[in-house]
C-alpha cells in the first residue's frame, strides 16, 4: 500500500495517493485505495472519507505501462462499485489534473472540491478509446448532454471554475485544498449528506431532443471521417438518455471494449508511445545537459520566418525577426499582429496575453541585432548559395556557443555548417507551415554538430510545444524523401492512365487529411520546381521521369495562389480541370505510354508500398533512429491517418511479406526504381517486424 497513505484527522480519513510524477492509477494505487475505502468504511469513528493526490496532481490517468495488459484486480470498476456502495460521504480534492480514470475516480467519489487553475478531462478519444469507467454518464447528468458531447469527443481539458459552473465540481478551494476539503467533509457528515441521488439527476435526460446529437454528428462529420471512438461516444450518450445510470454504464463499457480491441486504438497508443521514445536521442551521452535558451533570433521575414518568431514567443522566448528589406520586415510583423489578433478575436488568447507575447517579438533588417541571441534560425529562399551567404555573415555576429538552425527542407546540412568557422554550432531545424501551429519539427544534425547543440535544440524544441524527431543528414531527411518517393510514383500514375483527383480522392479515402496534389497547390507548385530544377543534374540518364508538374508551371499555373495549378480555384474551392486532364494526356503520348485506367486499390498499394520501402532505406541508413520516428513524422508532419498508425506500423500491421511481394512485382512490372530495400527484405523474412 505504499503507493497510497492513510490517515485520520479526527473523524475525517485522508487517502493521499502518492505515485510519482503523475500519481497514474497503477495496480498498487488501486490496491491502495481499496484499502483505504474498507479500512474508512468499518472504522465507527471515520465519519467521511477525502482522496487526495499528493506532489503536483490529483491522478492524470491510467498507467501507460497497463496499455495493452489484462485488467488486475483491483480494477477501476471494483474501486468504482467500492464507493458507491460505501455509506460515508467520500470527497474529492483535485489539484493539477484528473484525467480519463483520474477524474472517472473523482466522479465515482461522492463530492469535488477543486484547486483554482486545476483542470478536469476525458482525453480517451486521443487513443482511439473512449471513456469507460462512468464518465460519459456522470457527465450526461450533471453537466447535461451538450457539455459530455463536447468534452467526451475532444478529449480537451476543462478548467475546474468552468467545471464547477457545469456541476462537475461542487466546491472551489479558497485557500489550502486538504483543509477545504476537510471542512467541506465536516459539513457533508454533519449534514448527512451522502451519495446523489441518481435518478433524480436522470429525470429531464428523456426530454432531450435526439436532433441535438444529429447535429452535433453533422457538425463533426468531416473531423471524424473514419474514426470509430468519437461516434461511438455519441451513440452511447444518446442512448443514455433514455436509460439508467447501470444501464447507461453498461452500454458505455461494451462500447470501451470495442474501442479497446480496435486496430484504430492499437495504432494510436503506437503513436503515444512512439512519439515518446522520438525525444530520446540515441548515444547521447546522459552527463550531456541542454544549454538555456533565453532569446533567438530568426532571419527571413516571409510566412515562414514569421511563424517561427511566433513559435518562439508562445514560448517565452525573445525573439529578432530580421529582413535585409524593410518592406518585408514590415509584412512579416504585420502578419503577427493579425495573427494574434485572429486568436484574440477567437477567444483563444486574452488581448492582455496577446500583447505581452507579440511584445516579445523585435523588428530588425541588421545582422548585428543578433550579436546576442542564444539562437539564430534561418529560414530564407529554399537556395543552397543565398542559405551559405546568410551563414557566412552569421558567423561573423553570432557570439561563441550560439546555436545556429537552418530551417531547409531538403538541402545539405554539412555543406551550409561549411560556411562557418563553427560547424559543430550548426543544425537542421526544419519546421512546418504554419510553424506556430505544426507540431512537427524535424531536427537534423550534421556530420559535426555537437552533443550540446542537438540536446539544446530537442529540448527547445519540447518548450516550444513541438514534436521532435531526430533525422540523420540526407537529402530530403525523412519526410521529404519519403514524400518524393511516393510522389514520384504518383506522378507515374497520371502518366500511366490516373488524374490527380482520383489519386486524391484514393489517398483521402485511405484516411489523409489531404490529398497529394491538392497539397502541391496549397504549397505552391513553383516551390517545389525550383527543387527540381536544381536536382535536374542529378538525375541518372535513362532514368524515368515525369514532365507533368513542370509542364504545369510552365504555363505560369503555381497552384492556389495563382489560381490554377492541378486544380482550378476560386479562393480556396478546388475544381478539377479539363485543361489539366488535356496536359496529362497529352504528356503521356510524347512519352509513349498507352494510358489505361488505373484501379483505386492499386493507385493507393502502389503509393503506399513506395513510403515503405523508402522509410526500410531510411532506417536501413540510419537516417532514422527508429521505424517509429518515422511514424511519427508522418502522422504528425504529412497528414498520414494517425489511426492507422502512420506507413512503418500500417506495414507491420498489413504484413511486411505482402509488402515485400508487391514491391517485388512493382519491380518486376516497372523496373529498378523498385528495387526493394534490403531491410524489407530481413524483415518480411524474419520476424516480419522492423527492428527495434
Amino acid at each position: 500500500m505504499d503507493n497510497v497513505t492513510y490517515a485520520c484527522q479526527g473523524e475525517i480519513a485522508i487517502a493521499t495517493i502518492d505515485n510519482p510524477p503523475v500519481n497514474a492509477l497503477s495496480l498498487g494505487v488501486r490496491a491502495g485505495l481499496m484499502d483505504a475505502i474498507e479500512r474508512a468504511g468499518a472504522d465507527p469513528g471515520v465519519k467521511a472519507l477525502v482522496i487526495i493526490g499528493g506532489g503536483k496532481t490529483f491522478v492524470a490517468g491510467a498507467d501507460i505501462n497497463d496499455f495493452g495488459k489484462p485488467y488486475a484486480e483491483p480494477s477501476l470498476y471494483t474501486i468504482i462499485d467500492a464507493l458507491a456502495a460505501c455509506a460515508k460521504p467520500v470527497v474529492a480534492a483535485i489539484h493539477g489534473m484528473a484525467l480519463g480514470g483520474g477524474l472517472e475516480l473523482a466522479l465515482a467519489c461522492h463530492w469535488r472540491i477543486a484547486a483554482p487553475g486545476a483542470k478536469i478531462g476525458q482525453p480517451e478519444v486521443k487513443l482511439g478509446l473512449m471513456p469507460g469507467g462512468h464518465g460519459t454518464q456522470w457527465w450526461l447528468r450533471l453537466a447535461g448532454p451538450e457539455a459530455a458531447l463536447e468534452v467526451a469527443t475532444s478529449g480537451n481539458p476543462v478548467g475546474v471554475e468552468a467545471a464547477h459552473k457545469m456541476g462537475m465540481v461542487d466546491k472551489l478551494a479558497d485557500g489550502d485544498l486538504l483543509a477545504g476539503a476537510l471542512e467541506f467533509a465536516r459539513q457533508l457528515a454533519a449534514e448527512g449528506r451522502g451519495k446523489r441521488d441518481i435518478d433524480a439527476l436522470s429525470a429531464g435526460l428523456k426530454n432531450v431532443d435526439s436532433q441535438l446529437f444529429a447535429d452535433f454528428r453533422k457538425k463533426n462529420e468531416r473531423k471524424w471521417r473514419g474514426l470509430l471512438a468519437p461516434q461511438k461516444i455519441v451513440d452511447c450518450l444518446e442512448a443514455s438518455c433514455h436509460l439508467t445510470f447501470q444501464q447507461g454504464a453498461a452500454l458505455e463499457k461494451a462500447a470501451f471494449q470495442e474501442c479497446e480491441r480496435s486496430p484504430q486504438s492499437r495504432a494510436l497508443i503506437h503513436l503515444f508511445f512512439a512519439e515518446r521514445e522520438a525525444a530520446k536521442v540515441a548515444g547521447l551521452s546522459p552527463t550531456i545537459k541542454a544549454a538555456p535558451v533565453a532569446s533567438a533570433g530568426v532571419i527571413g521575414a516571409g510566412t515562414m520566418g514569421s511563424g517561427i518568431a511566433m513559435a518562439l514567443a508562445n514560448a517565452g522566448i525573445a525573439v529578432t525577426l530580421l529582413d535585409l528589406s524593410e518592406a518585408a520586415v514590415s509584412r512579416g510583423m504585420e502578419a503577427i499582429r493579425k495573427n494574434y489578433a485572429t486568436s484574440v478575436a477567437r477567444g483563444s488568447l486574452s488581448p492582455a496575453a496577446a500583447d505581452k507575447t507579440q511584445a516579445l517579438i523585435t523588428a530588425s533588417s541588421s545582422y548585428a541585432d543578433l550579436a546576442a541571441a542564444d539562437l539564430i534560425i534561418e529560414a530564407v529562399f529554399e537556395d543552397m548559395a543565398v542559405k551559405e551567404e546568410v551563414f557566412r555573415q552569421l558567423d561573423a555576429v553570432a557570439k561563441p556557443g550560439a546555436i545556429l538552425g537552418t530551417n531547409t527542407s531538403t538541402l545539405d546540412i554539412d555543406r551550409i555548417a561549411a560556411a562557418t568557422a563553427r560547424p559543430e554550432s550548426v543544425i537542421g531545424m526544419h519546421f512546418f507551415s504554419p510553424a506556430n501551429v505544426m507540431k512537427l519539427l524535424e531536427i537534423v544534425r550534421g556530420a559535426k554538430t555537437s552533443d550540446t547543440v542537438i540536446a539544446t535544440t530537442m529540448a527547445t524544441a519540447r518548450k516550444l510545444g513541438k514534436i521532435a524527431v531526430l533525422a540523420g543528414n540526407a537529402e530530403g531527411f525523412i519526410g521529404n524523401r519519403i514524400l518524393g518517393a511516393y510522389g514520384d510514383q504518383a506522378d507515374f500514375l497520371l502518366d500511366e492512365g490516373a488524374l490527380p483527383w482520383q489519386i486524391d480522392r484514393v489517398l483521402q479515402d485511405f484516411g489523409f487529411a489531404m490529398g497529394l496534389y491538392a497539397m502541391r497547390d496549397m504549397a505552391g507548385l513553383d516551390v517545389i520546381w525550383r527543387i527540381r530544377q536544381q536536382q535536374a543534374a542529378k538525375r541518372l540518364p535513362g532514368e524515368r521521369y515525369s514532365p507533368i508538374a513542370d509542364r504545369i508551371c510552365e504555363q505560369g499555373w503555381f497552384g492556389q495562389k495563382s489560381g490554377r495549378g492541378y486544380y482550378r480555384y476560386e479562393g480556396r474551392a478546388a475544381t478539377p480541370d479539363p485543361e489539366i486532364e488535356a496536359l496529362i494526356e497529352a504528356a503521356s503520348a510524347q512519352l509513349g505510354i498507352t494510358r489505361k485506367p488505373i484501379a483505386d486499390e492499386e493507385a493507393l498499394m502502389r503509393i503506399l508500398c513506395a513510403m515503405v520501402n523508402e522509410g526500410a532505406r531510411i532506417l536501413d541508413e540510419g537516417v532514422a533512429q527508429r521505424a517509429s520516428d518515422i511514424d511519427v513524422v508522418y502522422a504528425y508532419g504529412y497528414g498520414f491517418p494517425a489511426y492507422r498508425g502512420g506507413p512503418m506500423f500500417w506495414a507491420e500491421q498489413y504484413g511486411l511479406d505482402k509488402i515485400y511481394e508487391a514491391v517485388c512485382a512493382y519491380q518486376r512490372a516497372h523496373g529498378d526504381w523498385w528495387r526493394p530495400s534490403a531491410l524489407l527484405a530481413a524483415a518480411a523474412k524474419g520476424k516480419k517486424r522492423w527492428p527495434d
